[in-house]
């Protein structure tokens, strides 16, 4: 029998009862992947995976507390299944007491759907969105444009089994389009970019149209110096910063004293005002169009994050309320040591301003400022301001008297999330969007345009 005709919770099932340590958490998650590129206007390649990939986690409880082992692998064939439950349990017994022992999770009711096939995407999620995107590229063919990029599809059926008895299951597809418009002689270039979770919602000549109105506005070329501008922030920059200051939100090492988000002489600054705003953001497994996992799934402990949490309820999580901070990141670990409430990450982010004025309406009302396409090559300066560094790209316009008026040079930004979300004076509306600089790891934001006064524009970046 083939790794790949043995049933997923078959497999989970097998290596829980191969165990011989205290307790086990087997994770097995199925995935696929269906991607399509093109370049010049013409598609290039197309392509289907699957693969599978198990987890196994190992706890043993000896005389100075509880060790773990962790070991995965890919494509385990049914012999293969239990060296690899033997490896984890081997693993753990040369360790020495895991600083995040918990009890296993109990009393998750059994997932129905556990013992169900795994689903899988294929070339059909583009049945609609490949024609019209090749009627994108006619249309971009006579208007004198060059469209370039991708579209990948994943989904990943997660089975989660315990020795405890929980048996879990989630399905979280991800798809992804990155869209990029440039002139026949490669001066000019405009990206676009759409999360999804079908391809139904994402409109190629929509898209093309946004990007032929960029590179109308990059005919104009304008040199402009270093310095701090009034800029608008899109909502794909905005996720960009924001999801780092989640990855920087770690309850235990605000406590310790080691980021923006711990409190001078100790503690932590939960309960303090972070924006004149009212802005909230927050998590929740069940948001519309965000759907992520219900349940910790944890196949590595670290930071905020722990193995024996697998399971564990996930609920909707206000990080920062109207302005607020409200929680930090907490494993159940990392909650008993700091004092604070537990509060796993959640896989999605919205910032909710509670405006409703679309990204035009705020370049109407800017006298002089400069508006964004997307940040990337973002990279961390400081963690106790949380200063971040990167790049523009694909786009810096010049705005005057409401009016984009020409394209100017790109830039190099050095701003803190923090900093930027205190100094914003308008949040507009809140809109799915695809972070372009973390969308390998993290796609599922909804976020507001922002207006920032005094945006750092470091030095000229000669990048396009």
């Amino acid at each position: 029998m083939s790794a790949r005709s043995s049933k997923p919770h078959e497999v989970v099932e097998r290596a829980l009862e191969l165990s011989r340590a205290d307790g086990c958490v087997v994770i097995a998650d199925e995935q696929s992947t269906a991607n399509l590129r093109w370049a010049g206007n013409a598609l290039t390649t197309n392509g289907v995976t699957r693969g599978r990939t198990l987890t196994v986690v190992a706890t043993v409880d000896g005389k100075e507390g509880t060790a773990s082992g962790v070991v995965s692998r890919s494509a385990v064939t049914p012999d293969e299944l239990e060296p690899l439950v033997r490896a984890a349990e081997a693993a753990a017994r040369g360790a020495g007491p895991a600083e995040d022992a918990q009890p296993l999770v109990t009393g998750v009711a059994q997932a129905p759907e556990f013992t169900e096939a795994p689903v899988e995407t294929s070339s059909a999620v583009f049945a609609d969105f490949a024609p019209a995107l090749g009627e994108a590229f006619a249309r971009a063919r006579a208007g004198g444009r060059e469209l370039y990029g991708f579209a990948n599809h994943e989904l990943v059926s997660s089975y989660v089994g315990t020795s405890t008895g929980l048996r879990l299951r989630h399905d979280q597809p991800n798809g992804t389009l990155e869209l990029n418009a440039k002139s026949p002689d490669r001066t000019r270039s405009a990206w676009a970019g759409r999360s999804t979770r079908d391809f139904k919602d994402v409109d190629p000549a929509a898209l093309d149209a946004e990007l032929a109105v960029r590179l109308g506005w990059a005919e104009r070329r304008v040199e402009l110096p270093a310095g701090r501008y009034e800029t608008l922030l899109p909502p794909t920059a905005v996720a960009d910063l924001l999801i780092y200051l989640m990855w920087s939100a770690s309850g235990r090492d605000a406590v310790e004293g080691r980021t923006v988000f711990s409190k001078p002489g100790g503690g932590t600054r939960v309960g303090e005002k972070l924006t004149d705003l009212p802005l909230t953001l927050r998590s929740d497994p069940n948001e519309p169009g965000l759907e992520s996992a219900p349940f910790v799934i944890a196949h590595s402990s670290g930071g905020d994050q722990s193995v024996f949490d697998n399971g564990l309820p996930l609920a909707a999580t206000e990080w920062i309320r109207e302005g607020e901070l409200r929680h930090l990141t907490t494993s159940r670990h990392s909650a008993g040591l700091t004092g604070l409430p537990v509060a796993p990450g959640i896989d999605n982010i919205v910032l909710d301003g509670g405006e409703d004025r679309s990204l035009e309406e705020m370049v109407a009302n800017t006298g002089r400022g400069l508006l964004l396409t997307c940040l990337w090559y973002i990279r961390e300066v400081d963690p106790a301001s949380l200063l971040l560094t990167g790049l523009t790209r694909d786009g810096v316009y010049l705005v005057e008297n409401g009016e984009v008026t020409g394209e100017v040079n790109n830039f190099r930004f050095n701003e803190s999330p923090v900093g930027v979300l205190g100094r914003a004076t308008e949040a507009g509306r809140t809109e799915k969007t695809l972070p372009r600089e973390w969308s390998d790891w993290f796609t599922r934001a909804a976020m507001p345009a922002l207006r920032v006064p005094d945006f750092n524009m470091s030095s000229v970046s000669q990048g396009v």
